[in-house]
């Protein structure tokens, strides 16, 4: 009788995709780990915070990091920014460069290869969007971006119908070290609860605002507070002039109690519980420049 096969080794390990803003990161990590973690918004640099989503298997444990987009900074916020990102990326095992099917090749795409290509973790090509282009269009995109750089596999994806998502976990697990678990079963990210509830308000604030105000709302969770089967929660959103404070009020407070709607709807899945929100919105004067007040803003 002949023993059963060994089984493989468990792995476990950090990795975390990068790429232009809107390249479809945050969308990307929320389709692997089946939750809304990453905030998503078709503004680029909608993410601020590392979040760290956890997606366990049988045999393995991938952990993903989720970065700022890198860009050319313009602000001491931007600068902050882009070290967290550099300093992450020297952090993962496994980093997946997403590059959109629908869009060629630019000199963004290539200066962050050229940045990757210094770091000792795997790199993947991740072309992403696969649902938006036709089968020609994406075999000429995968060739385009096997010829970019060195990468240890090229995969297409779509996060939005799912194609090739799973696959997408195998490959990477496939390259993270052997390794015990890193975080316990029941946890699927190491953010507190309160970062969380403040992105998903920052998320609704910024639909349907303006192009003026992506960057200018950061938003502070002050209290929660659980009683029962209610949470209650105090927030404070964050602009850097009274005119801004306008256009998230809206007339009559319209926007505002949109935004509250939307965030509490979001926030009671996320707790499981009923929640009531109160937002207020604040100025506090060019806080993007502001070391003091960044640092009070949670940067």
């Amino acid at each position: 009788m002949t023993g059963s096969a060994p089984r493989p080794p468990y792995r476990a390990g950090f990795a975390c995709f990068v790429g232009r803003p809107n390249a479809g990161k945050s969308t990307l990590t929320n389709a692997i780990v089946g939750t809304k973690i990453a905030i998503t918004s078709n503004k680029p640099q909608t993410t601020r915070h590392i979040i760290r989503a956890v997606l366990h298997r049988p045999d393995s444990q991938l952990v993903l990091v989720d970065t700022p987009g890198l860009h050319r900074p313009r602000t001491l916020l931007g600068e902050r920014l882009n070290d967290l990102v550099r300093s992450t990326w020297s952090e993962v095992d496994v980093i997946g460069l997403c590059i959109p099917a629908d869009e060629p090749i630019g000199r963004g795409d290539r200066f962050i290869t050229g940045e990757l290509a210094e770091l000792k973790a795997t790199v993947l090509a991740v072309v992403t969007k696969t649902d938006l282009v036709d089968k020609k269009k994406l075999a000429e995109q995968l060739l385009a971006v096997s010829e970019l750089g060195e990468f240890a596999a090229v995969v297409p994806v779509s996060a939005v119908s799912g194609h090739q998502v799973d696959t997408l976990v195998d490959v990477m697990t496939g390259y993270l070290p052997e390794s015990p678990q890193l975080y316990p079963d029941d946890m699927l990210t190491e953010e507190p609860e309160q970062v969380l509830c403040a992105e998903l308000i920052r998320e609704a604030a910024l639909e349907g605002v303006r192009d003026e105000l992506p960057h200018s709302i950061a938003v502070v969770v002050e209290e929660m507070i659980a009683e029962g089967q209610l949470t209650k929660i105090y927030a404070d959103l964050y602009v850097e002039r009274p005119s801004q404070k306008a256009i998230v009020i809206g007339h009559r407070a319209s926007r505002l109690k949109a935004v509250g709607t939307t965030a509490r709807k979001q926030i009671e899945e996320l707790l499981g519980t009923r929640v009531y929100l109160d937002l207020h919105v604040r100025v506090a004067k060019d806080w993007q420049r502001d070391p003091k007040q960044l640092r009070k803003l949670g940067f």
